[in-house]
């Protein structure tokens, strides 16, 4: 009965949740003047996907931009992040601990204190937007999760360490056969986030991305401009929310096992 009653209340949470989604589906099938009626928690009389290729035809080109964007980006912070929280576990230097600090605080700046800056050191180095600045300085902005992957390595012996390095292993050979196999959970949540992060992301993508490849939430910002009418057309609208957000849901659905494991195999002590 207790087990009943927990799935009864899981299942009420997760349609509390779905909720949103369900009534921007709903409406994104509706066409424009039936939303203009006020009923917005009906569902439609005439379902339609003319909003649906109507969004996707205003932003196929940015979303090819985003996954342009995000899977190198994501891919190249990951392993910069595991290079430098395996060097912060593991090796002793001067500055390690003012490091360490330095990458906290760091982690827990808005995104809007770095905008600036950037701006005005690309300026001052006569750098051009583009989709390659655009992945560097996602690149750049992410060390701070080398946190992630500092915390998971705690937990490795250095046993195991210093046998492989009795063997002959140089650093790189270390790290890439014994330390990022033994963190494929932690690996899985960092790529999660960094993903979630970078395609959600907005303000660098107006101000540094290229206005031929624009990511798609810059381009999901501006997509109310492209309405001839001045009336607001809200399936379009919702139907283009919807595919923009398609991506990170589905990553969410097929690793959120994985995203969970990784979470608990990397809260150790320290």
């Amino acid at each position: 009965m207790r087990r009943l009653l927990l799935y009864l209340l899981a299942l009420l949470a997760a349609l509390v949740i779905a909720l949103p989604l369900l009534l921007m589906m709903g409406n994104s099938l509706k066409s424009g003047a039936e939303v203009q009626q006020g009923n917005f928690l009906a569902w439609p009389t005439q379902p339609s996907f003319a909003a649906w290729r109507q969004a996707w035809r205003l932003l196929a080109s940015s979303f090819a931009a985003s996954l342009m964007l995000a899977m190198p980006a994501v891919l190249l912070s990951a392993l910069l992040a595991a290079l430098n929280g395996f060097v912060l576990c593991k090796y002793r230097f001067r500055g390690e601990r003012w490091l360490g600090l330095l990458l906290v605080l760091a982690f827990f700046l808005p995104i809007k204190v770095y905008l600036l800056p950037l701006a005005i050191t690309m300026a001052r180095l006569g750098l051009d937007r583009s989709l390659l600045l655009l992945i560097a300085i996602h690149v750049i902005y992410s060390l701070p999760l080398a946190l992630f992957f500092r915390n998971h390595f705690l937990s490795f012996p250095d046993e195991l360490l210093h046998a492989a390095r009795l063997d002959g292993a140089s650093f790189w050979r270390l790290l890439w056969r014994i330390v990022l196999p033994l963190s494929r959970p932690i690996f899985v949540v960092v790529l999660i986030l960094q993903f979630t992060t970078i395609w959600n992301e907005y303000l660098f993508g107006l101000v540094f991305g290229p206005d031929s490849a624009r990511p798609i939430t810059a381009a999901l910002a501006q997509l109310s401009a492209q309405t001839e009418t001045g009336a607001r057309a809200y399936p379009l609208e919702m139907a283009a929310a919807l595919l923009a957000a398609a991506p990170t849901l589905l990553v969410y659905l097929l690793a959120g096992r994985h995203f969970t494991r990784g979470l608990i195999a990397g809260a150790v002590k320290g």
